[in-house]
């Protein structure tokens, strides 16, 4: 059995397109999650927040995070993370993949091709 795929992230996003692209050209079935069309399940997140940790999916190289204060940035924590990206979906590194009980951060071929090897 196949575990099921989707990507999650925002459409504009070059790291998501070159996402989707890769997984297309290697057939593999995915179903992509916008965060700013289909929104972000506060669960869903915290779960990721704890599987990962927030510093991972954290993006402090984007605009998003530059437009902190920078009270915010020095005094991030676990919870205000959480809602700092609930908040601003944008500022989640992209993209995150799940793939069955799998989650993985960023995109780069080699790394997809490790995750997928056995397709």
């Amino acid at each position: 059995m196949t575990d099921s795929v989707t990507i999650y992230g925002i459409a504009n996003c070059d790291t998501i397109k070159k996402t989707k692209q890769w997984l297309t050209e290697h057939e593999i079935t995915f179903k992509f999650h916008d965060y700013r069309k289909q929104g972000l399940n506060p669960a869903l997140l915290s779960n990721w927040v704890n599987d990962l940790g927030w510093d991972l999916l954290v993006n402090r190289r984007g605009t998003t995070w530059r437009q902190l204060s920078d009270l915010v940035k020095t005094t991030i924590d676990k919870e205000s993370a959480i809602q700092i990206m609930l908040d601003n979906p944008a500022i989640i590194k992209r993209p995150l993949l799940v793939k069955g009980d799998e989650r993985h951060v960023g995109f780069s071929a080699a790394n997809y091709h490790q995750i997928f090897e056995s397709k």
